[in-house]
């Protein structure tokens, strides 16, 4: 551990009386209240120990990410358990002892996420509302009140197609004025086929869907890089790294694309930081335009469109940045670069005033606070260093060891509020501060501006809420429209004339009743201005489908159908196939029903042909869990997390390919513990009467949509699918 003297320097005097008095203010954001990083407390420590000097509590907990820190409690995402028990939790603890309010389970499923990996995205919150909001591995999206009653939830996975990232990339949701935004690969239906960066804005009080907004390209790579919201020029913008490799700046309120930044040949993981209409971003991949890796550069955000070549103001480059996120404060741009070395850059010229290490491999941001950066190192490291004008100098450095010795995993940037610091660590909560301080959780106002636009504006938007639809026959929605002017700013609402295109329900003025599978559009015109809105009816909760009534190459209307099912005639039957990608990943899901369905058994008719030596896996989906017929393996497997095969239960089984087997998929809830039966036979032999394989689950997933499953380095075919009740 490497302590200092108390007194410091004179040189950072300056940099130390950078705010006149302290502010104990929530911190409900990754980056802080005002998104930069920067805290405003001036009553902070400058040195601690894991083991007492003012550590004022530690708490149980295995986190990953940051904590927000919200109306005097502290909020958190990790994991816990072991082996079979292993489960996502959100928990919130009391900001000044430490005790543990209340947890609320996360059930992991549909993904290829690691345990240690789980926490990966952090919580944000909301000072106006107090409600905390939690996006899982498994893609479930959680909005929670303060004492941990769920609000509401949607299946980001199941509902809109949601692509589970490989490595733990999972996104961080924004929270601005009346919207929660979240921001994923996603590849659905129709024009929402192919797989891209979307952008989703909920309404953060009723999880109803405002607006859907694509603005970039093919993705190049997974992407973390959670976006951040600033004014420019008037436009209340939401600015953020892509899966295309650029920087994106949309309008807030309506999803509008307004500029973009082509930055890297991968997608981008670090967030900007913005000061006045200067937007900071880096990466740690290859450049578009030289041979470098990495580069930290300066846009200019008050441009339009493709600003590459336009509105650069510099650019640093060699610089490995590719996990961090930047520090702006005083003319100053503090970053951490992946071997954990701290870059100091005036942030008018990009010139490089100091380099400082802190350590080995630097992922998680620094937060600059009472005139010094507390930067974390992955290994368990946490510096406090005081930046100068030609140099930096750590007054101190702890490592957090975990009960065997080893250094504790620590990923996330620390949390700033009432006088003290919170870190979350796979070693447990970590609060740091005087514990002869007296405390008081002051929460922070909620600064949405609200503007709207004035009297005389010309609306150049028209928008449709809700923006995405999704239901059964039946299932009725009303609509509504507003205007919105040229900056961004709501008018208010419109009157529109609506229309519906597509067979799959029918429109009465404002509400549209969902009657057959299928898809439509709801459209609304106003003068010049015209808006429209998806709307995907899927298969009501009892249903069969033989693909008879396709065409062939028709796709039918199911969740994340994408591009990788069609119909197609084989042997005079229409079928649905699966062909093996031609782009990324042969895994796909695609989902029949809504994830609120249970209580019911799914069947379908495979055959899985063979490509040279290549056999596919293929199967069911029900309630989350997946019956997988495995090709190469010759056996069926049951799971429900396919990274960490928890529950997993795997028999022999061996099969042919070219013929046509009937798979049947059940579940049943008993006690606490979720039941699983499946079995398989060739489809022109009499079912039998025991089940082919059964796994028991004590973390029963108690609904979720039906679906089918595909590995299809071969050819994959479906027919006859029936689900009942």
């Amino acid at each position: 551990m490497i302590k200092s003297p108390m007194q410091i320097p004179s040189v950072f005097l300056g940099l130390l009386l950078y705010v006149a008095t302290a502010h104990a203010a929530d911190w409900p954001s990754w980056r802080g209240p005002a998104q930069t990083g920067v805290a405003t407390e001036t009553n902070l420590v400058a040195a601690w120990s894991p083991t007492g000097e003012n550590l004022v509590w530690r708490a149980d907990f295995t986190g990953r990410s940051t904590p927000v820190v919200l109306n005097g409690r502290v909020f958190v995402i990790g994991r816990r358990g072991a082996d079979i028990m292993e489960e996502g939790v959100i928990a919130a603890f009391d900001a000044e002892t430490g005790a543990k309010i209340w947890e609320h389970a996360n059930r992991i499923f549909h993904t290829t996420i690691p345990f240690n990996r789980v926490g990966w995205a952090s919580l944000a919150g909301d000072p106006e509302t107090g409600y905390v909001y939690a996006h899982g591995v498994g893609g479930n999206f959680f909005c929670f009140d303060r004492d941990g009653n769920i609000i509401w939830s949607r299946s980001l996975t199941e509902e809109y197609g949601r692509i589970s990232g490989y490595g733990g990339r999972v996104h961080t949701p924004v929270v601005d004025e009346d919207l929660v935004i979240i921001s994923y690969l996603s590849s659905n239906w129709g024009n929402h086929t192919p797989g891209r960066h979307r952008y989703f804005a909920f309404d953060k009080k009723t999880g109803e869907p405002v607006w859907v907004s694509t603005p970039g390209g093919r993705p190049l790579d997974t992407t973390y890089s959670v976006p951040v919201v600033a004014t420019i020029n008037g436009v209340r913008l939401l600015i953020g790294g892509n899966a295309d490799g650029a920087i994106h700046a949309l309008k807030v309120r309506t999803g509008e694309p307004v500029w973009h930044f082509k930055l890297s040949r991968r997608g981008i993981n670090s967030s900007v930081v913005v000061a006045g209409d200067k937007v900071f971003a880096a990466h740690g991949e290859e450049n578009l335009d030289n041979t470098a890796l990495g580069r930290v550069v300066c846009i200019d955000g008050t441009g339009q469109g493709d600003v590459t070549a336009t509105h650069e103001v510099w650019r640093y480059d060699e610089v490995f940045a590719g996990y961090t996120s930047p520090v702006f404060h005083d003319g100053r741009l503090y970053m951490i670069d992946n071997s954990a070395n701290i870059h100091a850059l005036d942030a008018a010229t990009g010139t490089v005033h100091w380099i400082h290490n802190i350590g080995t491999v630097g992922k998680g941001s620094p937060i600059f606070a009472a005139g010094r950066l507390y930067a974390p190192e992955v290994n368990g490291r946490f510096s406090i260093v005081v930046p100068g004008a030609d140099s930096a100098e750590t007054i101190d450095s702890d490592v957090i060891s975990m009960p065997d010795g080893r250094p504790a995993e620590l990923y996330g940037s620390p949390a700033v509020a009432y006088g003290r610091i919170f870190l979350s660590t796979e070693a447990g909560i970590y609060c740091i501060g005087d514990a002869n301080a007296a405390f008081k959780a002051e929460a922070s106002a909620a600064d949405y501006p609200r503007d709207k636009a004035p009297d005389d504006a010309q609306a150049t938007h028209l928008q449709i809420v809700p923006a995405e639809v999704v239901g059964q026959p039946d299932t009725e929605v009303v609509f509504r429209a507003n205007l919105f002017d040229g900056k961004g700013r709501l008018i208010g609402p419109a009157q529109p004339e609506w229309a519906f295109a597509g067979a799959a329900g029918h429109l009465d003025g404002t509400t549209i009743t969902m009657t057959a599978q299928g898809g439509g559009k709801v459209t609304a015109s106003l003068g010049d201005l015209n808006a429209a809105t998806r709307v995907a009816v899927l298969p009501a909760a009892q249903f069969e489908e033989d693909f008879e009534h396709f065409a062939n190459d028709a796709v039918p209307v199911w969740v994340a159908v994408g591009s990788k099912f069609k119909v197609r005639e084989v042997d005079g039957n229409k079928v649905l196939v699966k062909p093996p990608a031609a782009r990324g990943l042969h895994r796909a899901n695609t989902y029949l029903g809504p994830p609120t369905m249970a209580g019911y058994t799914i069947q379908a008719d495979l055959l899985g042909n063979k490509k040279r030596r290549a056999v596919p896996d293929m199967g069911l989906i029900s309630h989350r869990y997946t019956l997988d017929i495995m090709g190469y393996h010759q056996q069926l497997q049951i799971r429900t997390w396919a990274a960490e095969l928890r529950m997993a239960k795997t028999v022999p089984f061996a099969w042919e390919t070219g013929v046509w087997y009937t798979a049947k998929m059940t579940v049943a809830i008993e006690g606490e513990k979720a039941i699983v039966r499946g079995k398989i036979w060739p489809r022109d032999e009499p079912e039998p009467a025991i089940w082919s394989i059964e796994a028991e689950d004590p973390l029963p997933n108690l609904a979720g949509s039906p679906g089918l499953y595909g590995y299809s380095p071969a050819e994959i075919f479906y027919d006859n699918i029936k689900v009942w009740q």
